[in-house]
């Protein structure tokens, strides 16, 4: 879990020095803050898989709206993004901005079972300033040394009119038991304009290619490859559904459970995506019902849920910029749904899968009926 040293009251504090990332925080925050996580872990507790000690993993993906970058995120914010976090054993993380402040931040609420692994950030006006990270548990899961960017060169990109994709794809190979894979944390040109679907078709197209070739050369360390991330892909086939299609025929699978459901914030398409080329000893684990494990986490059903916009009344007043009377009926809730709470948290939702590691029993077996 979690460190919890910045909600302690003053009285803990007399007895020891914690170590503190907000000590600026105010009584009314930290009691705020306290009730919210009970009902965030609470949540946690409902939506997410328990943690298996050896058997398997919870791999995530999150867009975290300019982490790095806005002002208004509060302290709060960051014991909620922790909470969440801490649920499992990896997170690939979008939207990590040029600054590393937040990633210090929440670093430091993890605590020294976590790392982190970043790529650089993609320069110019199409990288947005973002690069991609890997945050992960220690005691679950470990680095197993590839770590690298994915690079178009001119062979492959020959008659196309792209050259490199907009933000470069971050590969990086882990290690848990006996299973090794790779991942490739992908963050795709937006828009649901002709032209934005028919680039990000190209992006995906140009992006298998280097896959299927790095595979077949042995340059990508292992076969057994997880991409995941914000694909900005919109419903429809005459928007991304045929793209979707593409990387099925490249071999790689959508995880069933989260097939065709909301991930953004605004309930409206299904941006972040996870497929893996699963095998036989490479696979989705299922829960007792026998569905594929996995889903997506409605963050604002256990914080920032609706009807409580009078809370932050403060805060929102001191970063508002709109120019319009907040006080006036309905503008503080319009403001705090959006987009007030999603800089606190995010504009995307967590989703999620488990991830067998430990295919001990199906080796065995199998190698046994080929006897």
């Amino acid at each position: 879990m979690p460190s919890y040293n910045d909600l302690r009251p003053a009285a803990d504090h007399a007895k020891k020095d914690y170590a503190l990332v907000f000590p600026e925080m105010t009584v009314p925050e930290k009691k705020r803050t306290l009730e919210n996580l009970l009902i965030l872990r609470a949540g946690l507790d409902e939506k997410i898989a328990a943690k298996k000690t050896d058997r398997s993993l919870l791999i995530a993906s999150w867009n975290i709206k300019e982490f790095g970058h806005t002002s208004q995120r509060l302290p709060e914010a960051f014991f909620y993004i922790a909470e969440i976090i801490s649920r499992f054993d990896l997170v690939v993380v979008q939207e990590l901005k040029r600054g590393l402040q937040d990633l210090y931040k929440l670093m430091e609420l993890l605590g020294d079972d976590w790392s982190y692994l970043i790529n650089d950030i993609t320069e110019g006006d199409s990288g947005n300033s973002e690069r991609g990270a890997y945050l992960y548990n220690r005691k679950r899961i470990q680095f197993a040394g590839l770590a690298g960017e994915i690079v178009l060169w001119d062979e492959l990109t020959a008659g196309s009119s792209i050259r490199q994709l907009k933000r470069t794809p971050y590969l990086t190979g882990f290690r848990s038991g006996w299973k090794t894979f790779s991942l490739v944390n992908v963050h795709l040109h937006p828009g649901d304009g002709d032209d934005d679907i028919e680039y990000r078709k190209e992006e995906v197209t140009l992006l298998l290619k280097a896959l299927a070739v790095k595979t077949a050369a042995g340059t990508l360390w292992n076969k057994n490859i997880i991409a995941a991330g914000d694909f900005n892909f919109y419903r429809g086939a005459d928007k991304d559904d045929p793209t979707v299609e593409t990387i099925a025929a490249a071999g790689f699978h959508e995880v069933e459970s989260l097939r065709d459901v909301d991930t953004n914030a605004s309930g409206t398409q299904v941006y972040d995506r996870l497929f893996l080329n699963s095998n036989e000893y490479f696979k989705v684990a299922v829960d007792p019902a026998g569905q594929p494990n996995g889903g997506v986490f409605p963050i604002f059903d256990y914080v920032y849920r609706h009807g409580q916009e009078s809370r932050y009344r403060e805060f929102m007043k001191r970063h508002y910029t709109g120019g319009q009377d907040l006080d006036a009926p309905g503008k503080l809730a319009g403001y705090y749904k959006h987009p007030w709470r999603k800089n606190q948290m995010s504009d995307h939702f967590p989703i999620w899968f488990e991830l067998i590691v430990d295919s001990a029993d199906d080796f065995l077996e199998q190698k046994l009926s080929s006897y």
